[in-house]
């Protein structure tokens, strides 16, 4: 056996980003810029009010409250014509240019309109510049708006989406097949045949792959057929980035689909037994004619999920740009024992993360969890980590990976305890 980060080294060391192609931005989310964009102008490129109220001349405040003559009114998107002289006021919406002439804006709280004679007194002082915003205030000509490297998120868009860009410079989405093996597997409708199972794999691979968003590329189920499988390796190096398949990789199977693809990868396959419980058995190579990366997955599907989890997806992160290939770990708090006998190996139990009252993590493991029970991995949202040993007493702390961060709930969760103002 070998040690998963020796694993992961083997795969990580084959794989490299993705080509850096300009993309439009609205198809961007997710993606990993491929270099550094600065700004091309500033934001706000003029002064505008940060209120609504009356821009007027600071000074002009003094002693108050003064009553201010109203020459007009603005709106965002609009320009006030003239210039602001003593004693004058103009009514301005949020996001509206500052007047030629005003320095300040007064809050329209602050302030009582009289209609009748088209004045407004101002109640409070304000001082120079209250309520503007300055060209730049922002974003400023020349600053960087995101380095290279930086995953592209909604605010990320926004940002550049105000500079006018309108295409921006990514690693290309991996494009990534998968394709399920064995003779077992039944895809049709109907009562299952005497010894046949249907295909799970694919549907979880697939569905991890579009999660990441990446983009899938169903490769279907092949029997042990070897024209069968030949066909499907040539698909998948022709439109594909990298493939994934799920079967035959166990030591001592005399599988057609590891012979094929020892031939096709001119004999660049891997056939790792690797120290972890589950997902022992674990394969990789590139296609020879090709050079596309083939990462093979146990057929059990629990196996085949945790194999993409820790094998899998940093290797496509890293086509993809990524430079943090991990999922979040934490430590929590056992609510129970969780007993193991040593056996060289890591174990990766289904388990489920929450917080406590005090918003500190607690974990518990799930029943089920042999690696053809797939039902626990749907209901998990961690694998708490167990290194070789007797395992971790109840109250002791554990190591989760975290699915989904944003899902890990309890009593601390609700942003509006204690009367917070969202």
């Amino acid at each position: 056996m070998i040690q998963l980060a020796q694993a992961q080294s083997i795969v990580l060391a084959q794989v490299a980003p993705l080509p850096v192609v300009e993309t439009p931005i609205d198809l961007a989310l997710g993606c990993v810029l491929g270099q550094t964009v600065r700004a091309v102008n500033d934001v706000p490129s003029f002064r505008n009010s940060s209120m609504d109220g009356y821009a007027l001349r600071a000074g002009d405040t003094k002693g108050s409250p003064v009553t201010l003559r109203v020459v007009g009114s603005v709106s965002a998107g609009h320009l006030f014509e003239g210039t602001l002289g003593p004693g004058d006021a103009v009514r301005i919406m949020t996001g509206a240019p500052i007047p030629d002439g005003a320095d300040a804006v007064s809050m329209v709280e602050l302030c009582e309109a009289n209609h009748d004679d088209g004045t407004v007194v101002v109640t409070t002082e304000v001082a120079p510049g209250n309520f503007v915003r300055q060209p730049g205030y922002d974003v400023l000509a020349g600053d960087v708006l995101a380095e290279s490297g930086t995953p592209l998120r909604p605010a990320h868009l926004g940002v550049l989406g105000a500079q006018g860009i309108r295409m921006v410079p990514v690693h290309r989405r991996p494009r990534l097949g998968v394709l399920s093996t064995g003779d077992e597997l039944f895809v049709d409708d109907g009562p299952l045949p005497p010894g046949k199972i249907r295909d799970a794999n694919r549907h979880s691979l697939l569905g991890l792959i579009g999660e990441e968003g990446w983009e899938p590329v169903d490769l279907g189920v092949v029997g042990d057929d070897r024209e069968a499988l030949l066909d499907a390796f040539a698909r998948a190096g022709q439109s594909c980035d990298a493939l994934i398949t799920s079967g035959g990789v166990s030591v001592g199977d005399f599988d057609i689909v590891r012979i094929v693809l020892d031939d096709v990868s001119g004999s660049s396959m891997r056939w790792m037994q690797i120290a972890i419980r589950p997902a022992k058995p674990f394969a990789f190579g590139t296609l020879a004619e090709t050079n596309l990366p083939v990462f093979g997955l146990p057929g059990n599907p629990v196996s085949a999920m945790v194999s993409f989890e820790l094998l899998v997806r940093p290797a496509i992160r890293r086509m993809a740009g990524h430079t943090n290939l991990s999922r979040a770990v934490v430590s929590a708090t056992s609510t129970v024992d969780l007993a193991r006998v040593p056996d060289g190996k890591v174990h990766f139990v289904r388990g489920h993360v929450s917080l406590d009252g005090e918003g500190r993590y607690v974990a518990r493991p799930l029943e089920d969890q042999e690696s053809h029970q797939l039902s626990a991995m749907s209901n998990a949202n961690a694998l708490l980590i167990l290194p070789d040993g007797e395992g971790v007493g109840r109250g002791g702390s554990v190591r989760a990976l975290l699915f989904y961060p944003a899902d890990v709930t309890g009593l601390s969760d609700d942003l509006s305890a204690g009367g917070a103002d969202l």
